[in-house]
């Protein structure tokens, strides 16, 4: 029988599986965390077995935002760590600067060597993180991919206010004053762009720089974020799974 490291990380918006055997990533498993980890664990737990996976041979590992209210897991290890090996393991590099944006936290992460030697997360505000791009989406009637592409196409507009509730007042009065979204959604990534940019230098940042997290298939955000810092920031489309693969990784060395 294969046996099987697994890693669970339930973050405040999204909760990602990683399955791993033979050192390969053998499934990868995206879901809402909804309102309850509790429930979040149960159905991970139901979707392995689902897999044929013997969750009682296997290894364990939790993080996240939820990782206590994972009752199977043979030890929880914080999202600092997972994500920094996560990050490691995808590209190929034991010397890295972690960009994680997640759903309510952005995290800043030295890896030299293969350890975390520095990081930087913000404060209890959601500026700079998904939910704040998910608030003014939605205030725009628009999805958060969506307000992206138009991004892209905009400019000339800047949201001063690092607050979700008053930037929120911002982008409402610049949509009463007839300005397009295109610039509106570009003035929303900027916000975020020059906020992680502001965490950015206060750690060192290694020579390469990778972008992980719900927001790393963004394109424009990774663009956005390589002009503000004067360095090519990376992405892969497993970053956003970099906390589940980093706890995998965990649970394969128990």
């Amino acid at each position: 029988m294969t046996e099987y490291a697994i890693g669970i990380d339930i973050g405040s918006t999204c909760a990602k599986t990683a399955v791993m055997a033979n050192d390969e990533i053998t499934h990868k498993l995206i879901q809402p965390t909804g309102w309850s980890s509790v429930d979040t664990a149960e159905s991970i737990r139901q979707r392995l077995t689902g897999l044929d996976i013997d969750l009682e041979s296997a290894a364990i590992v939790a993080t996240g935002y939820g990782r206590v209210s994972v009752p199977y897991a043979n030890k929880t290890v914080t999202e600092i760590t997972c994500h920094g090996k996560g990050a490691c393991f995808i590209h190929g590099a034991d010397e890295l600067t972690v960009i994680d944006i997640g759903g309510q936290d952005t995290k800043i992460i030295t890896v030299a060597h293969g350890a975390v030697t520095d990081f930087m997360m913000n404060d209890k505000c959601s500026a700079g993180t998904g939910r704040f791009l998910e608030v003014m989406a939605n205030t725009l009637g628009v999805r958060p991919d969506e307000l992206c592409q138009l991004a892209a196409k905009g400019g000339g507009v800047s949201i001063s206010s690092m607050c979700t509730v008053f930037a929120e007042s911002e982008v409402i009065s610049l949509i009463g004053r007839g300005e397009s979204k295109e610039n509106i959604a570009f003035g929303v990534v900027d916000s975020i762009v020059k906020k992680v940019a502001s965490q950015c230098s206060k750690v060192r940042l290694m020579e390469r720089i990778a972008l992980t997290g719900g927001l790393c298939g963004c394109e424009y955000i990774r663009t956005a974020l390589s002009e503000e810092l004067g360095r090519t920031v990376e992405a892969r489309e497993e970053g956003r799974y970099a906390g589940a693969i980093g706890a995998a990784l965990c649970a394969a060395n128990m």
